[in-house]
């Protein structure tokens, strides 16, 4: 239908244009350069409605992802690699989510005693002045060090590296005292009595070429080494040992290295873990950013179950009627750990079971040799350079 003759033409509105580049808008992006139209200089209570929205998008996915996460192994990844992903929290922001949260309730669930850890040094031997005395004093520290044990949810890896360090240099420390005693009582010179000045003294007792270590009189020396190089090493082991001395003020320390070493050896690991499933599955022709979907996927599984584990531990503590219970839970979690890395490894790969299980015990041999050594590594790293 045409327009009566003198009725004046409707001017369309012109489109909004970026204000980047000028390109038209069709959306609340640029196409061409990809600026958004909302920047932060507008009214505050539209950022904090944007923020709100945004928290409650995120809320509704994490509902939407955890249970098959947990109940469902190789779900969320067959998903992602399907092509369903908006649904579901991305891969990486679930693992950092849930590690972030995990290792949190960790440090506040897991607490040594003060008498809970003993590197000893010797002194609680030195005193001693019969065999009978130092066999009652290391039984009394392995005790302790055992308790310790316990009080640790699980078999993680890299937690207990401390503590059966602790119970060795004890046992050393025991015999070395039994030896001396037993040689003095042959005729050799008395033993020291018990309050010695340096008795009192809270460092350890580390040994270099046969002699107690010093700085100055009886350093670390390495001969192809400079010497600035040499003295950075004496540092080191003069921070490491007083450190070591502190945690037998306070056992926390050493939890407190241990949570704090696990997660960035997690995220180091992680590509690495992703690297061995490429090789085991180098005929499978996926790529490599496949593997590591499946990396992060059972890496936020292995974070929620230990959470859970922590979340039963509560219950039997805070309700010591339902502690069977809590106990039974955490034990079907830590039963179901292995058999859910094993049925997502079979499902995701989707091979015969023979070659699932041999790959998944040589993978999960070599993955766990590997964090133990990363933990260890990065907790004696903290305790030199803390």
């Amino acid at each position: 239908m045409t327009e009566p003759a003198g009725t004046p033409a409707t001017t369309a509105a012109p489109a909004p244009a970026c204000q980047n580049c000028g390109t038209p808008l069709l959306g609340p992006h640029c196409y061409a350069c990809g600026q958004p139209v909302n920047g932060l200089v507008r009214h505050f209570s539209s950022i904090i409605g944007d923020f709100l929205d945004s928290v409650l998008n995120i809320d509704a996915r994490v509902l939407r992802t955890l249970w098959p996460l947990f109940a469902r192994p190789g779900y969320l990844s067959r998903e992602y690699f399907a092509g369903r992903r908006v649904r579901y929290v991305s891969p990486v922001r679930l693992f950092v989510f849930l590690s972030i949260v995990t290792f949190f309730v960790a440090q506040l669930m897991l607490s040594f005693g003060p008498d809970a850890i003993q590197f000893d040094n010797g002194d609680s031997f030195q005193q001693a002045t019969t065999v009978a005395e130092v066999e009652r004093a290391r039984d009394q520290a392995l005790k302790g060090l055992e308790q310790a044990r316990a009080e640790i949810p699980g078999n993680v890896p890299g937690a207990r590296v401390g503590i059966d360090a602790g119970a060795a240099a004890v046992r050393d420390k025991a015999r070395k005292r039994i030896a001396e005693l037993q040689a003095r009582t042959d005729g050799g010179p008395p033993p020291r009595p018990a309050g010695d000045a340096a008795d009192a003294d809270a460092t350890p007792d580390l040994q270099f070429n046969g002699r107690p270590w010093d700085p100055v009189a009886n350093p670390v020396r390495v001969r192809w080494l400079p010497g600035f190089a040499n003295r950075w090493i004496n540092q080191q082991v003069g921070k490491g040992r007083d450190n070591v001395a502190a945690l037998r003020k306070d056992p926390n320390r050493l939890k407190d290295a241990v949570l704090g070493a696990l997660p960035s050896t997690l995220f180091v690991l992680l590509p690495i873990f992703a690297l061995m499933l490429k090789l085991a599955y180098l005929f499978k022709r996926r790529l490599y950013m496949e593997h590591l979907i499946v990396a992060l996927h059972s890496h936020a599984f292995l974070c929620l179950a230990l959470l859970l584990v922590f979340g039963f531990s509560a219950l039997g503590r805070a309700a010591p009627a339902a502690a069977g219970f809590a106990r039974a839970g955490e034990g079907l979690l830590f039963a179901w750990m292995p058999l859910y890395l094993l049925l997502m490894q079979k499902r995701v790969y989707a091979q015969g079971w023979i070659m699932t299980v041999l790959k998944y015990f040589v993978l999960g041999v070599c993955y766990l040799v590997l964090l133990s050594l990363g933990v260890a590594f990065t907790v004696l790293a903290s305790l030199v350079w803390a």
